[in-house]
């Protein structure tokens, strides 16, 4: 403190002392401990005064602390549980000191400030120094502290003893003096113990007198003796009461209903001279003042007062000397089950009954009756539970947490809360949406407050009335929630007594509103407000008392509404003019409501509520008699059940909204909607376990996005499943793509898989091309409007784009035709492919046409096609010897070696010739092609044939292409003669053709037919005709230009015959062949010297003309020499057949059959031509040389004809 501040409180104080204004009333018994408190107050920073009632300590503390110096260096703060308390001390205190109240002594309450600069003494409840430490966390403006009436344990008494712990090691010059009338001194003193040294403690007595205590248990230990009730244990307790002389009775019972029930029976005794009162905290102030008039006139007279627990030290009731203690209280509880404070029926603490008791001990000796045997009482706790351990803890947390203490596990309590109630404490501002989620992974991290949070912080009422006003701000119903709120922190203006009940409901229910309760309260403001503004202080006063309204309590309504006006004016939240909607009011209540919200179990009165529990609506509600199916209840509180009250109906989907940070969603039955292009799920929204939202159809993109992008992908895109045709239709990719995807299915047989692309390569493809953004058809137009601008190809599927993904297949590699280079022209065989394993033609088939055959060599087809490959070479060299493929390990690297060394164009060698090659660049492993197994290759690895005419009639199938070339020689000639462009003659017998070309093709067919024109020998004639082959061209047309030639310039046969001698016809005659025959054979062997030695046949009719005259000039000469060169050789075979003849012996018949097969395969008919002329020679001499040696004849090497 500044000197300018202390200078007037030191004036004050010096002015009491020099003027004697510290005095102590000898009456009060602390007076007589006056020395030994101030040297307390004086030597110890903490003091604990234990006082009784009575005992003066409240009023006379001050003054001690006054008296040992303090007060200056900072105002001696004395808090008090309750308001009427703080104002009543402060004006006794003040008048003792002689001075005005606000001067030397000052009072603080919710809405009162009475302190001024030079106030020594500051009077307040416990809630304001608790407001202060949030502003002056080191409480600078106070040097002393008394925090008196401790006993009653409340949350802001125990949280303000807790903090003061932390903060006296702080403040050394700080005194604290906590005082109470029955107080559990060891654990005061052992809480602010230092260094293991308790605080000291000063008992001072009260004024009492002597209570003789009697126990009269409702259930006797005698079996024979019959129970009572509680009503007949209370009536005969007041019968043995009445013999006992003069005086009030005082019945302490556990709520109102018991008081009324006690009330009516005790009534119906008509007692003389006796007045029964009930007591209780909803009574109406002119009832409660009833109870301290004097007894009525007329007699002595007796009072009986039914009483609740504010009886206990609340209140002191004059003129008691009995009292009735039925040993039980409603004692407010938190529910940790049912996350509510109950009001359960509850044993008194030993604490509590003799406080009870003391209550007739101020005036005279007493007598209390307790209705529970002496056993029951001794087995009780000692004290009463504080209220920290048996409420929730969300405020206290809330202010904690602003204030920054850290964690409430951690705060030194005078006795630490239950870590459940801290754990709901926490839920509860869970709840509210007051504290940030704790950090992952980090155990125990400390919560932090939302902006929600710090908002509640600053309104002095509770969180869950503070998060109304909130959430009032942002629908624009402030007026009206604060109303609200401010109604629901004071105790029910509205005033029911018993005798005049149906008059008083009468009155209320002209504000009830159908369906609400709360708004049932704005009406019942709106008429308060309105009529304050019409009448005076005096008529509104007489107006509430008419309408049965608790005038107190109304005004208190109007403070508090104004103070939380004021304090929501900081945050920027003010009313707004205009009347709101009613659901808004009811949506902002919800948002504090959120745990006490309920579901009406089918057609019962019966509420199902958050977490399974089960209420009822109280009586009096506007809904009691008509229940809606959804309510919100702003108090449930468990007396015999859970009762709502203050209810009002509601949409349960606001729920959802407000309590979006609470609900959890289940979603099932996903599934995607073609008509909204778009995947979709129903869902069940759920709080606390009810189901606020049902089957609700929503975007699955809500969920889970990328799920959801997953089903537009596959359902849209992929599958096409889009109601709106249009569309589909407007995505002109898709178009394409489906084309692009038809050809790749057809691939599917040539790679050897089920699925070339399958859907996952099409979501792959799709998923990294489309923005993530993308949900839904809807989306999706946006997206790629914007897209296709740059870049309109980027959805088109191509061989590029599914080789980069990994595809695996080129289709270049499974080729649609097989091309072969047949000179300078290319021929192709269609291709088709079948996947079937151990079906025929499994694998690849090159289809040949018939007509085409001919043209197509079997060079090449070992090599398969590109695809097939490496597989083929991986097959043969497995297919190796074991040996040589020992030498080739690793083999699977020497495979994949040679695979990569593998040609993109076939080369003229073999496959296998290729792979030894290979072989030996890369393992240098030298391999004979011929140890290949080809016969093991797979059948799929083997190219098949099928042959087909143009009808498609098979003729062929099979993996030999030149075996079937063999068989269907003749079949095929026909078909390309069928099919060539030339007409084939027979009949012809000189050269009429004109030029004859080498070859004809024809161009109608898919693949062109090429045929080879001819002149075939038939004997007498040649026929034109066309050949397979150039090679059989050639020889075909060298015998028909010779029989053309033959008969047309060679000699006659009658013309050589008359050449020969007489020896060579002899010679021929033995040889039993015919002469005419020989020398026919003699003319066209002199022709087909003649045509090699022209050299070339001819094809145009002037290279005939040119052979024609060359066979005219030599053939004669030829034929004539041939003639007798082939009668000698006549001769000597005749001889050698003779000489054959004579070798009889068995040994030899071997070599004698073999040496005539020989004979004959030299000399025979056409042996002429068939050796040629320029051989006849040698012909003889081999002839000769089988005569002579018959043994080793097998030796020589013949000549074949």
């Amino acid at each position: 403190m500044t000197a300018t501040t202390m200078d007037p409180r030191r004036a004050a104080a010096d002015a009491i002392v020099a003027g004697g204004r510290l005095t102590y009333p000898d009456s009060l018994p602390i007076s007589e401990r006056r020395d030994e408190l101030v040297a307390a107050i004086r030597e110890h920073q903490v003091v604990i005064v234990a006082g009784e009632t009575g005992s003066g300590k409240s009023t006379q503390l001050p003054k001690l602390c006054l008296e040992a110096g303090r007060g200056l260096g900072g105002m001696i703060g004395h808090t008090q549980p309750r308001r009427v308390a703080a104002r009543t001390i402060a004006e006794r205190v003040a008048d003792e000191l002689g001075s005005k109240l606000g001067d030397d002594v000052g009072y603080t309450v919710r809405f009162t400030d009475q302190v001024s600069d030079g106030t020594l003494v500051k009077v307040m409840t416990d809630g304001i120094l608790l407001a202060e430490i949030q502003r002056d966390r080191m409480l600078r403006r106070y040097d002393t502290l008394i925090i008196d009436e401790a006993h009653e344990r409340s949350l802001n008494i125990d949280f303000i003893l807790g903090y003061l712990k932390q903060l006296l090691p702080q403040r050394p010059e700080l005194k604290v003096i906590v005082t109470s009338a029955t107080i559990d001194t060891a654990r005061f003193a052992d809480h602010f113990a230092v260094d293991g040294e308790p605080a000291p403690v000063i008992e001072v007595t009260g004024r009492t007198f002597p209570v003789e205590m009697r126990y009269r248990p409702l259930v006797d230990d005698d079996p024979e003796v019959e129970a009572r009730d509680q009503v007949q244990g209370i009536i005969d307790a007041v019968e043995e009461l009445r013999s006992e002389g003069p005086g009030d009775v005082l019945v302490f019972l556990s709520g109102e209903r018991e008081i009324h029930d006690t009330a009516d029976a005790l009534r119906r005794l008509d007692l003389r001279s006796t007045e029964v009162l009930p007591l209780y905290a909803r009574l109406s102030a002119p009832e409660q003042h009833r109870i301290f008039e004097r007894a009525p006139t007329g007699g002595p007279g007796r009072r009986i007062v039914l009483a609740t627990n504010v009886a206990e030290t609340s209140l002191t009731v004059p003129g008691v000397r009995y009292v009735v203690d039925t040993g039980s209280a409603r004692i407010s509880r938190y529910s940790h089950r049912l996350k509510v404070q109950r009001l359960p029926i509850e044993p008194v603490s030993q604490a509590s009954a003799n406080q009870r008791a003391g209550r007739c001990g101020r005036v005279a000796p007493g007598i209390c009756i307790r209705l529970y045997s002496e056993d029951d009482f001794d087995a009780r706790p000692e004290f009463t539970d504080p209220e920290i351990l048996r409420t929730n803890l969300a405020s206290v947390i809330l202010q904690m947490t602003a204030i920054g203490l850290g964690d409430v596990a951690r705060f030194p309590f005078v006795e630490p809360p239950d870590r459940r109630a801290i754990r709901d404490g926490y839920g509860l501002l869970d709840e509210l949406a007051a504290l940030q989620p704790p950090v992952d992974g980090v155990k125990d991290s400390p919560r932090k407050l939302t902006k929600v949070g710090r908002s509640l912080a600053r309104l002095p009422v509770d969180p869950r009335l503070g998060r109304m006003v909130l959430e009032a701000d942002r629908l624009g119903c402030v007026r009206e929630v604060l109303v609200i709120a401010s109604a629901l922190s004071i105790q029910d203006p509205r005033e029911r007594p018993q005798d005049k009940r149906e008059l008083a409901n009468e009155f209320h229910n002209r504000f009830k509103v159908d369906g609400s309760d709360l708004l049932s309260i704005v009406a019942l403001w709106d008429h308060l407000r309105a009529k304050q503004r019409e009448l005076s202080g005096n008529q509104f006063r007489r107006m509430c008392r008419k309408e049965y309204l608790n005038y107190l309590r109304v005004r208190e309504w109007m403070d508090l509404f104004s103070q939380l006006r004021r304090k929501a004016g900081h945050l920027k939240i003010r009313p707004t003019t205009h009347d709101s909607h009613p659901d808004h009011n009811h949506q902002a209540v919800l948002a504090g409501l959120l745990s006490h919200i309920g579901m009406r179990d089918r057609e019962t009165r019966e509420f199902i509520g958050a977490r399974q529990s089960r209420f009822v609506i109280a009586p009096g509600s506007a809904l009691t008699r008509r229940p809606a199916p959804w309510v919100m209840a702003a108090e449930l509180v468990e007396t015999n059940q859970l009762y709502a009250r203050r209810v009002a109906k509601i949409d349960p989907r606001w729920a959802e909204r407000v309590g979006a940070h609470l609900v959890k969603r289940a979603h099932e039955n996903v599934r995607w909607d073609p008509k909204g292009g778009r995947a979709v799920a129903t869902e069940q929204v759920t709080l606390y376990g009810l189901p606020v939202v049902s089957d609700r159809t929503i975007g699955y993109d809500r969920v889970d996005a990328a799920e959801a992008r997953a089903w537009f992908i596959t359902k849209a895109l992929i599958e096409r499943e889009v109601a709106d045709e249009a569309w589909v239709g407007r995505q002109k990719f898709l178009g394409r793509n489906a084309e692009f995807l038809e050809r790749i299915r057809r691939m599917a047989a040539r790679v050897r898989r089920l699925e070339l692309v399958d859907d996952e390569t099409l979501f792959e493809f799709y998923d990294d091309r489309v923005g993530a953004e993308v949900t839904s058809v809807r989306h999706f137009d946006k997206w790629w409007k914007a897209t296709r601008r740059n870049r309109a190809d980027l959805l088109d599927l191509t061989d590029d784009v599914l080789a980069g993904r990994g595809h695996g297949v080129r289709l270049a590699d499974y080729p649609d035709t097989w091309q072969q280079r047949n000179g300078d022209a290319v021929i192709e065989l269609p291709l088709t492919y079948k996947y079937g394993p151990g079906e025929p033609l499994d694998g690849v088939t090159a289809h040949v046409p018939l007509s085409a055959l001919n043209q197509v060599r079997p060079d090449g087809f070992d090599w398969q096609i590109p695809g097939h490959r490496p597989e083929v070479v991986a097959s043969l060299i497995r297919s190796l010897p074991k040996d040589v493929r020992r030498r080739l390990n690793p083999i699977g690297h020497t495979i994949a070696a040679v695979v990569d060394r593998l040609p993109g164009v076939v080369p003229e060698t073999s496959l296998v010739e290729w792979i030894a090659g290979a072989l030996d660049a890369v393992a240098e492993v030298r391999v004979d092609p011929a140890t290949f197994e080809v016969g093991a290759l797979a059948d799929h690895l083997r190219m098949h044939f099928v042959v087909s005419d143009d009808e498609g009639e098979v003729h062929a199938v099979g993996d030999d292409l030149g075996t079937i070339r063999q068989s269907l020689a003749g079949v095929a000639r026909e078909s390309i003669a069928a099919a060539a462009p030339i007409d084939e003659r027979r009949g012809i017998v000189d050269w009429d053709l004109g030029d004859l070309p080498r070859v004809v093709e024809s161009g109608d067919r898919s693949l062109d037919v090429q045929a080879y024109p001819a002149l075939l020998d038939v004997g007498d004639s040649v026929a034109l005709r066309v050949v397979t082959s150039p090679e059989l061209q050639t020889r075909v047309m060298r015998g028909g230009v010779r029989r053309l030639l033959i008969l047309n310039a060679a000699p006659t046969r009658s013309s050589i015959v008359r050449k020969v001698s007489n020896d060579d016809r002899l010679a021929i005659a033995a040889g039993h062949i015919e002469l005419g025959e020989v020398s026919g054979d003699c003319v066209a062997a002199a022709v087909d010297k003649v045509i090699t030695d022209h050299g070339a046949l001819p094809w145009t009719e002037a290279d005939y003309a040119e052979l024609h005259r060359a066979v005219r000039a030599a053939a004669p000469g030829l034929a004539a020499n041939a003639l007798h060169k082939a009668a000698r050789v006549v001769a000597a075979a005749t001889e050698t057949s003779d000489r054959l003849a004579t070798l009889r012996a068995d040994s030899l018949r071997p070599s004698v059959d073999d040496a005539n097969r020989h004979l004959g395969r030299l000399v025979h008919r056409g042996f002429v031509l068939g050796a040629g002329v320029d051989r006849l020679d040698d012909i003889e001499r081999y002839v000769r040389a089988i005569s002579y040696r018959p043994v080793s004849y097998t030796h020589l090497t013949l000549p074949t004809s």
